[in-house]
């Protein structure tokens, strides 16, 4: 996510610029304005979202998202997030949930608002706290999802990691608050996002072998079959069957909660999402669901990324093309398992391993501790070769030292330089840092997960695998891409024994790369148009800069308008701006 304070610096580049380069093929992306915008921006750092709970106290406004906003579709992302419950019946289940009385409750006070659920910080008059989870109307499968965390956080904390211990809940909101709800322990601490730009090389460390210890831990969990963890009892309610048992009986694996499996319309699909009782079972049930998705729901889509529609002539792509796709991954999954029968066993991960999720204390020693790792909703129990990587905030990837695993350095004209380049240099060494380490200790405390994260083809194989499972947004590029490489790599991946049963003509693929080129170079200048206005994903803003933002995607769209040099290209730059409010249902 940009820095608004790097957004203040550039906006006074033309907005004419930045709209032709959001049209230019990616070849001229070396324009002066787009290597300026890349390099002074900088990850943002938002006011603290832990320290926002004075200001949702005072509000009392306990039943609307109020930490931000979206410079597209803000009242649809609100409708999503609102959620009406019964506060005094809530504070009554949570202090029965500790065996407290209603009246030993001070105070509740909204705590965090993330991207599936609102907490709360219910304090106790001898000062005990204790946090209430609820999903917003719009997580789905929310039985599912609720239940499933529930079981997991259980699980994973008799296991010896650090997660909050759960207190009561419900998957179901036939109860007296009228809501699903989640009672647990809240961990005294800081999360690691607020103090993330500030770590010394020391604390990276640390940090890091602790981060890849607790993993080795979770990963060590062997499960008999694929999917999400339930407690039996609760998967029996819903689903008719105790799914696959573990040797504790109170615990079972039942259907994969991963979004992509739900989204939209999907959630009406009768189509086997799990347990998976076989590696390809858990392969090929993504690309199923959507292939039923498609033949139910689909039709003619303009690409959902608006940015991406010019490569198309602004025309409507057809599911067609993508039930295709999918049917040739079907054609080649059971190939993609590799050799190596460990990284076919089913194991368990923290499907979201960002700084915002861990929380740290520093020890009297002053050395940083893991003491609470959260939000454990839409976990999957999968193969090790499809769990592996390295978390979003954590890899460098892009960066050619990180590739190879060289131990980072600043410059040696570091001294020599202004204050500005000093400061870009500074950040790319800490960038550099966090992935080394990351990988280092990840070598030497998780042999598992190193193993399936230097697999040659495992990140080909796991692209592979969320793109034929990602719903179709009017595109099958990516899934495209893929299956080409996977036929260029056929030795590699799979050792050549099948031959590979996919083919693609010569002139389909050098139309395919063209095209993934072009869209990439689009992607890249949406990211410069983040990096101006100042917003993260899906649009989202600090709700006290919504104003300005919103000012800003006003001034560049009619600097756009203004440039156009025909009315078609005028009518064109109207319907498709990336930043107006669009109709998203048919996506759905």
């Amino acid at each position: 996510m940009p820095r608004l304070g790097s957004a203040r610096l550039i906006f006074d580049l033309p907005a004419v610029s930045l709209w032709l380069a959001l049209r230019r093929p990616r070849s001229s992306l070396s324009s002066p304005h787009i290597s300026h915008l890349s390099s002074i921006a900088t990850p943002t750092r938002w006011p603290s979202r832990r320290g926002f709970s004075i200001m949702a106290h005072l509000r009392n406004d306990f039943f609307d998202y109020t930490s931000g906003r979206w410079i597209f579709n803000d009242v649809l992302r609100h409708t999503e997030r609102r959620r009406v419950f019964n506060v005094d019946e809530l504070l009554r289940l949570a202090a029965e949930s500790v065996n407290r009385s209603p009246d030993d409750i001070a105070g509740m006070e909204k705590l965090a608002e993330g991207g599936f659920n609102r907490t709360f910080l219910i304090t106790m008059r001898c000062g005990f706290q204790m946090v209430a989870r609820i999903p917003y109307p719009a997580t789905i499968p929310k039985y599912l999802t609720v239940a499933s965390e529930v079981a997991t956080m259980t699980l994973l904390r008799s296991s010896g990691l650090p997660i909050p211990k759960i207190y009561g809940y419900s998957p179901a909101p036939d109860n007296a608050a009228e809501t699903e709800y989640i009672f647990m322990e809240f961990v005294q601490g800081t999360s690691l996002s607020d103090i993330w730009f500030d770590l010394g090389e020391g604390d990276i460390i640390s940090i890091s072998r602790e981060l890849a210890e607790l993993e080795s831990k979770m990963m060590s969990i062997a499960f008999p079959a694929g999917g999400s963890l339930y407690y039996t009892e609760d998967l029996e309610k819903v689903d008719g069957t105790p799914g696959i048992t573990l040797e504790d009986k109170r615990f079972c694996v039942g259907p994969d909660t991963r979004l992509p499996l739900w989204y939209g319309r999907r959630s009406q699909l009768k189509v086997d999402r799990g347990p998976y009782e076989s590696v390809e079972a858990a392969l090929v049930r993504g690309a199923e669901k959507e292939l039923a998705y498609l033949q139910q729901f689909g039709r003619p889509l303009l690409p959902f990324q608006r940015v991406r529609r010019e490569a198309y002539r602004y025309q409507e792509q057809s599911p067609l093309d993508h039930t295709e796709n999918l049917h040739r991954y079907l054609h080649i999954a059971s190939s993609l398992i590799p050799r190596d029968p460990g990284l076919g066993h089913f194991r368990i991960r923290h499907p979201d391993l960002q700084p915002s999720n861990v929380i740290v204390s520093r020890s009297p020693d002053s050395n940083l501790h893991v003491v609470g790792l959260i939000d454990w909703q839409h976990t999957s129990i999968l193969p090790p070769f499809l769990l592996a990587g390295i978390p979003q905030q954590l890899q460098n990837y892009d960066d050619s030292v990180s590739q190879s695993m060289t131990r980072p350095s600043l410059p040696e004209i570091f001294d020599d330089l202004d204050e500005t380049q000093q400061a870009e240099e500074m950040e790319l060494y800490r960038r550099r840092l966090v992935h080394y380490h990351y990988v280092k200790n990840t070598e030497e405390y998780n042999k598992l997960h190193y193993t399936a994260l230097t697999d040659p083809m495992g990140t080909l194989r796991r692209r592979l695998f969320c793109h034929a499972s990602d719903p179709w947004e009017g595109e099958t590029l990516a899934l495209k891409v893929a299956l080409i490489q996977a036929t260029e790599n056929w030795k590699s991946l799979t050792g050549g024994d099948p031959p590979c049963p996919v083919m693609f003509d010569s002139e389909d693929v050098r139309k395919a790369i063209k095209l993934d080129a072009e869209q990439r170079g689009a992607d890249e200048a949406l990211e410069a148009l983040r990096n101006v206005i100042g917003f993260g994903p899906e649009g989202w803003v600090p709700a006290e800069y919504y104003e300005e933002a919103m000012t800003r995607s006003k001034q560049l769209k009619e600097g756009g308008l203004a440039a156009a040099e025909s009315e078609e290209e005028r009518a064109q730059i109207a319907a498709h701006w990336p930043l107006d409010d669009m109709d998203e249902k048919e996506y759905m």
